[in-house]
Formats: C-alpha cells, sequence, structure tokens
C-alpha cells in the first residue's frame, strides 16, 4: 500500500519540532519563505513538552539549504522548572508560567533584530495525548495558556500542538540518522553530500508514556497505519513506525501496579518486583489516577494500599509479560497488541537524543583545547559520544548494562538483582535514591520484556540494540573531513564497546591543555600573529579547517 506521506513544510509537520532534539526543526519543517530572508544566519525555538519535562531548544542554521532540506546547529537547551505541562491540568495558568524563565533566555541569545522572524513552537507528546484522552477541555486549556506565554514574547509563534505518536517516532528517527550522519555529511569536496553505502539506522524510545520503534525494513510495509515516507536531503526514505501508548515506563510500571491490586482484591498488594521487605503505602485515588489504569466500580479513592516487596523474579516476569498480548493471529507479524510489524533489521539506536552544544557547562570539553581534542580523539574512534534521555538506557545503564553485554549477561543480572532483599540493594546503590532502588527490578525486567518479547529482537540481533549515553556537537555537524560516518559494520561501533574511556579522557585532556593553553593566551596578546591553532576564533567552518590540518598529529 501507498506509504502516508508526512509533509515537508508546514505547519503540520513543523508540529513535530517540540519533538526530541528537535534537531528536525529545520531538517523538514521551515517553510521556503524563511530560507530567503536576508539574514544569513536564523534563529528557531522548538519547546519539547514530554510527559515528565518540558525543554526548550534553540537552534540556528544558514539561510541556504541543502536540497530543500537544512543544516541545523543546536545553539542552547534550557530545562523548564518543574513537571510536564501535562500535570497542570487544573492549573492551566502554571503551565504557561513556567516557560517564561526559559524564553527570557532565548531573548538574551537570539538578536534582538532576528526575534519578531524566529519561529517558536511547542510540541507535546504522550503526556498531553493522555490527558486529551482523560479529558480534552482541561489538554485545550494547557495547550492555550502555554500558547498565551509564548506569545507575549516578540517571536514569530506558529502555535503549539499535541503530536501523534507516529510523528514522534519519525523524527525521533530522523534526529538519530542526521546526527550520526547517514542522512547527509561534509564531504572532502566541502560539499554537503548523501554518503554512499551507508545504512540509516533504527530509532527506539521509552519515555514516561509511551514507547516508539522506527526503522527502515527490508519488506514493504503491509499496515499504510504504520508505514511513513520522507524526502530528505534529495533521497526518499519509506520507514516503519509505531507508537505505543501506555507502554511507557511510568505508566506501564502504574498499570503492573494496577494489575496486582486488581488481582489480589486486599489492601495488601504483593509485588513480586520490589525487592524482599521493601514497604510503601499508596491510595487508590493515586494508583488510578492515569487513562491508562482504570480502577474497579468497587475501588474507594481514599482507601490506603500497602505495598510490599517479596524480590521473586520469575513471579515478576510472569507479572510483566501479562501487560501485553503478544499473540499475532493471522494478521501476520506483529510487535504486540495486535499491531503489525515486520521483523526488525539493522542497528538500533535509542532516541530522545539531545545534542549539547560546545559553550554548554562541561568543564574542559568545552574549552577551545577540549573542542580540539575532542575533534581529533573522534576522528581516531570514528564516532561521537551521545547523550540519550530515554528509559531503555536509563533502566539498564543503572546496572550497568549498556556497555555491548552479551543477552545471557544481562538476563542473569537482572535475575540476580529481582531476587535481592532491600537491604541488599541499598547496599549496592548507595547514592541512588529509593525511587530508583525500589524499581531497578521492576524497570529493567519491563526494559528486557518490551525489547525481547514487544519488538522482538533476540539473541542474535540483540548485539545490534546500542545504548549510548552522551554526544557533544558543535554546529552542524561540522566533523574532521576525516570522519567516517557510523555505519552498520561491527568496526564503527568499537567505541561504544571499550570497557573504560575515562582514563584516557581524563589524561590526555591535561597534556592537552598544558600544551594548548600557553599558545592560545599568546595569539589573544599578539592577534595579528596568523596562528595555526585559531583558539581564539572558534566557530564554524574554521574548525573542520584546524582539525583537517590537526588531528592527523595526534
Amino acid at each position: 500500500m501507498a506509504p502516508r506521506l508526512l509533509g515537508p513544510v508546514g505547519w503540520g509537520s513543523a508540529a513535530v519540532l517540540g519533538l526530541l532534539t528537535g534537531v528536525v526543526f529545520v531538517l523538514v519543517l521551515i517553510p521556503a519563505k524563511d530560507a530567503v530572508l536576508p539574514t544569513r544566519i536564523k534563529y528557531g525555538l522548538v519547546f519539547d513538552a514530554g510527559s515528565t519535562h518540558t525543554s526548550l531548544y534553540i537552534y540556528r542554521w544558514p539561510a541556504d539549504k541543502e536540497n530543500d532540506t537544512g543544516i541545523v546547529s543546536q545553539v542552547e537547551a534550557c530545562s523548564v522548572a518543574g513537571p510536564g505541562i501535562s500535570s497542570y491540568a487544573d492549573d492551566p495558568a502554571g503551565a504557561g508560567a513556567g516557560l517564561k524563565p526559559c524564553l527570557d533566555r532565548a531573548m538574551k541569545i537570539v538578536p534582538a533584530e532576528q526575534q519578531r522572524e524566529t519561529p517558536t513552537y511547542l510540541g507535546a507528546t504522550a503526556g498531553m495525548r493522555l490527558l486529551r484522552e482523560e479529558n480534552s477541555t482541561k489538554a485545550e486549556q494547557v495547550l492555550a495558556e502555554v500558547s498565551k506565554a509564548i506569545g507575549e514574547y516578540p517571536v514569530d509563534f506558529r502555535g503549539a500542538r499535541i503530536l501523534t505518536g507516529s510523528e514522534e517516532g519519525s523524527f525521533g528517527w530522523i534526529t538519530v540518522n542526521y546526527l550520526l550522519e547517514t542522512l547527509v555529511k561534509f564531504s572532502f569536496a566541502e560539499k554537503w553530500a548523501h554518503p554512499q553505502d551507508t545504512e540509516v539506522l533504527g530509532a527506539l524510545d521509552l519515555g514516561g508514556a509511551s514507547t516508539q520503534i522506527t526503522f527502515q525494513p527490508g519488506v514493504p510495509v503491509e499496515d499504510r497505519n504504520t508505514s511513513v515516507f520522507f524526502r530528505l536531503y534529495g533521497t526518499d526514505y519509506s520507514l516503519y513506525s509505531h507508537s505505543y501508548l501506555c507502554y511507557g515506563q511510568s505508566q506501564a510500571l502504574k498499570m503492573l501496579l494496577a494489575a496486582l491490586h486488581q488481582a489480589s482484591s486486599r489492601a495488601q498488594i504483593s509485588h513480586p518486583c520490589y525487592p524482599k521487605g521493601y514497604k510503601e503505602t499508596i491510595t487508590v485515588a493515586e494508583l488510578y489516577n492515569s487513562p491508562c489504569v482504570r480502577a474497579p466500580s468497587s475501588a474507594r479513592p481514599g482507601l490506603v494500599l500497602t505495598v510490599t516487596g517479596t524480590g521473586d523474579t520469575d513471579t515478576c516476569h510472569a507479572a510483566v509479560q501479562r501487560l501485553f498480548d503478544f499473540s499475532c493471529g493471522a494478521q501476520g507479524p506483529c510487535g504486540f497488541n495486535g499491531v503489525y510489524q515486520p521483523p526488525v533489521r539493522g542497528h538500533f539506536f535509542v532516541s530522545s537524543h539531545r545534542p549539547r552544544p560546545w559553550g554548554g557547562p562541561m568543564g574542559f570539553w568545552g574549552t577551545a583545547p577540549g573542542k580540539l581534542l575532542w575533534k581529533c580523539l573522534s576522528s581516531v574512534w570514528k564516532c561521537q559520544p551521545w547523550e540519550a534521555f530515554s528509559g531503555f538506557y536509563h533502566s539498564l545503564h543503572f546496572l550497568n548494562l549498556t556497555g555491548g553485554q552479551s543477552l545471557s549477561l544481562v538476563n542473569a543480572t537482572i535475575r540476580k538483582i529481582c531476587n535481592s532483599s532491600w537491604k541488599q540493594v541499598q547496599e549496592l546503590f548507595p547514592t541512588a535514591s529509593r525511587t530508583q532502588i525500589r524499581d531497578a527490578c521492576t524497570a529493567s525486567s519491563y526494559t528486557l520484556t518490551l525489547l525481547l518479547q514487544g519488538y522482538k529482537f533476540n539473541v542474535t540481533t540483540w548485539p545490534n540494540i546500542h545504548f549510548i549515553r552522551q554526544v557533544y556537537i558543535h554546529g552542524p555537524v561540522w566533523h574532521c573531513p576525516s570522519l567516517q560516518p557510523i555505519s552498520s559494520s561491527s568496526s564503527s561501533f568499537e567505541w561504544y564497546r571499550m570497557k573504560d574511556t575515562s582514563l584516557y579522557l581524563t589524561l590526555v585532556p591535561l597534556l592537552l591543555w598544558a600544551v594548548t593553553a600557553p599558545l592560545s593566551v599568546f595569539s589573544v596578546l599578539f592577534p595579528a600573529y596568523t596562528f595555526p591553532y585559531k583558539l581564539s576564533a572558534w566557530s564554524g567552518r574554521g574548525e573542520s579547517d584546524i582539525c583537517s590540518v590537526h588531528c592527523p598529529a595526534i
């Protein structure tokens, strides 16, 4: 069947800018009229209103485009204080007021003469989709208040809306592949070009209220509801994408607790995924405060429930499995709950990537020598570190299982933590929060079940999932000409499998700083001297020129 086309311009697709990193902002969304304004560098503001928090991303890009798709860079990110905007259902004005400190910050970054032509968007994800399902009037009130707050600033505000699950997953895929240069890269000929013989990567995301999977399958997508088509940098991409509402980590864990309560029909709940000896209380109203969980008709909102952990791995695994329907019926291959899904193909990265600007608070790595060093080290390791705020990463990283461990080791580790007592896990994680320790077994068990039985990864395809923590990029991904894009070859992923890079990244900067700091001072004192490092003028194309000259010497 013909795939659905998500338009590359206009408000319909522009609203998805609130999603994830927002790197997609200029990739597909800024209308042509914005690309021909006199100003060479343009700016854009994107609010990513997730289910648990909101962030404002400030972007800039050259006024010209490559094959009608923009090359975008992140200038800064501002985290909005407080929870996600969906939490303000009973205080809509509070949602708008919370955005103002970040907007104030943006007004100090975007030049005053360009503010009124700076496109600004807010895209809300699964948290607001749930609120709309529960109470559409309250959802509209929240959107109205955030729109009102943004409208008070001298920007070109183009609206706030709730993203569909397909948009959230699809544009997460663009983010991953844009940053990994599988869509476009700066060539030796100093031109942006589509990389040859480079396979695009799949994207996985686990948020608080939903989970998404997006990839380019090896077969035609049979269900048009899960088929998405993009044209980026002159190349066509046909993808499979689906979002499962209520299967984000927070909501899934709530569904699990509700299922355990309903199975017991008492005020005492035995939780097999909580550590043995753990105990807490929760009211019925607190448990059933989401459209993802429906309270029994006999439930009394004020009733206090006592939850006691039993630490039973097998019972926990069985309880988590009951959250899903893994049967596919006669319709062919599926993920879960009867949703069509072709077999997973290729390498996958978790999504929700937040590229961090070099000018941010990164200590040494934010300095000119640090940036030079990182670019040179990157040319050796042939990739960059990445930053992911995905539940897939965090639930497994908490158990130190994101370093390329085998599936058998992952299973054994989760089994061990799920059989531990409350005292034992507290001793294992002395600096972690009570909630993190309590949910260590539950979250990791849920994550593994979702990946293996939900998305149908197996012992063969498990190594194709790459759990990445941090990315530091500057500008529109200006790489050393010698840098290679990450491909599906195993050698390209060696960086992620290194057991401990912290020693190298701690000692080498000190050596480089000792050499380059005096040179940097020299260049400031004698600006007329043509100093090859140009550390005092670190911006734009100059970085690529600098790195191409000096990286081979490292």
